[in-house]
C-alpha cells in the first residue's frame, strides 16, 4: 500500500521533530557522494532500511540485518534466495517494487535508507526527510553495475571491506568455475528466457545474470531480439522458439503463472523440437533470482545453479 504524496508531506512533517532529534550531528557523520549529490550518512547506522534488492543484498552481504526492505518483483516478501541469510530476524515489508509504504519506512525508524537508482525524484524528496537516503551513481544497465552499486551500498554503511570481500569472491569462484567450464567442452553458448504467461521474454546479455554466465564462460546470445533500448525481448510466439540456438537454455519463471505457461509450452512440437531440449540443456531456475536479483549473495546463488548444471 503507498501513500500519496500530499499525506505523505504531512505525515513526515508531524515527525520532522523526532527526524531531528534522531539525527546524526557532523563529528557522528561521513560525506558520501551520490547520485543526488553529497550528503551525511552515520558512521555506524543502526537502523536500516533499504527500498532496492540490490541494496538489501549488499546489506546482508556485509553482515548488516536492516529493519524494513521491499517484496522482490512477483512476490510478496523478500526473494527466495534471500532466506537463508535472515536467519531467526526478519525486516518489515515497507512496500513492493516501485511502490513505497512512506507509513511503514517512518515506521521503523530508519537512521540509513538505502533506494535504487531508479527511484523517482518526488520519492527522494519525501525519503531524504525521514533519513539520509542513498541513491547510488549506478553506470546503467551493463553486467558490472552491481559491484559499482554494491560498493557504494557498503560505503554508506561503513562496510566497505566486507562487501569488496563478496564481491571478489564472486570474481574469484566464477574464474575457477570458467576452467571447469572450459576444461569440461560442454557447450559455448547460452540463453537466457524468462517464461511469462503471454509467452517467452528473452533476457539482454547486459543483465546481471548474464553477465555470470558470461564469466564462466558462456556466450549469451539473445538472437537480435532484444533492442537496445530494452532488458527483454517482446513476447515470442511458440513458432518462433526455434531462434533460440544457445547450447543452454536457462528458464526463469517468476511466479506460478509463468510456471503453468511453460509447463503448457513443455507440451508444444515448438518447444520439443528445440536441440537444447534433446541434449538435455534446459535448465529451469528461479526468476526471482536470474531476471530480479542482484548482489554478491544473488551471484552466489546464480554460480550454484550454473555450476550444478554444468559441472555437477
Amino acid at each position: 500500500m503507498s501513500v500519496s504524496l500530499p499525506r505523505a508531506s504531512t505525515l513526515i512533517g508531524a515527525c520532522l521533530v523526532a527526524a531531528i532529534a534522531a539525527a546524526v550531528t557532523p563529528a557522528q557523520a561521513r560525506t558520501l557522494d551520490t547520485a543526488h549529490g553529497e550528503i551525511e550518512v552515520p558512521d555506524a547506522p543502526e537502523r536500516v532500511v533499504t527500498l532496492y534488492e540490490g541494496a538489501l543484498d549488499a546489506a546482508l552481504a556485509a553482515g548488516v540485518m536492516p529493519v524494513g526492505a521491499v517484496t522482490t518483483r512477483g512476490g510478496d516478501d523478500v526473494a527466495r534466495y534471500i532466506a537463508p541469510h535472515l536467519g531467526d530476524q526478519r525486516p518489515a515489508i515497507v512496500g513492493v517494487v516501485r511502490e513505497i509504504n512512506m507509513e511503514a519506512v517512518v515506521g521503523e525508524r530508519p537512521d540509513l535508507i538505502l533506494a535504487g537508482p531508479s527511484l523517482a525524484d518526488a520519492q527522494y524528496a519525501l525519503l531524504s526527510k525521514i533519513a539520509p537516503t542513498v541513491v547510488p551513481q549506478s553506470p546503467g544497465i551493463t553486467p558490472e553495475a552491481w559491484k559499482v552499486e554494491g560498493r557504494q551500498f557498503g560505503e554508506a554503511l561503513g562496510r566497505e571491506d566486507a562487501v569488496n570481500a563478496a564481491i571478489e569472491g564472486v570474481e574469484s569462484r566464477a574464474a575457477e568455475l570458467a576452467e571447469r567450464v572450459d576444461a569440461a567442452e560442454v557447450g559455448a553458448t547460452a540463453n537466457l528466457v524468462r517464461w511469462m504467461p503471454q509467452g517467452p521474454l528473452v533476457m539482454s546479455d547486459r543483465l546481471f545474470a548474464s553477465g555470470l554466465l558470461e564469466a564462466v564462460g558462456l556466450d549469451v546470445a539473445s538472437g537480435d531480439l532484444v533492442n537496445g533500448h530494452g532488458v527483454h525481448s517482446d513476447p515470442l510466439s511458440l513458432e518462433n522458439l526455434s531462434r533460440l540456438q544457445g547450447d543452454w537454455l536457462f528458464l526463469a519463471t517468476l511466479n506460478e503463472e509463468g510456471d503453468e505457461a511453460l509447463a503448457a509450452a513443455k507440451d508444444s512440437p515448438a518447444f520439443a523440437r528445440l536441440p537444447v531440449v534433446d541434449n538435455g540443456r534446459v535448465v529451469p531456475v528461479d526468476g526471482q533470482l536470474w531476471t530480479s536479483a542482484n548482489g554478491p549473495l544473488a551471484a552466489e546463488a546464480i554460480l550454484d545453479d550454473i555450476e550444478a548444471a554444468l559441472v555437477p
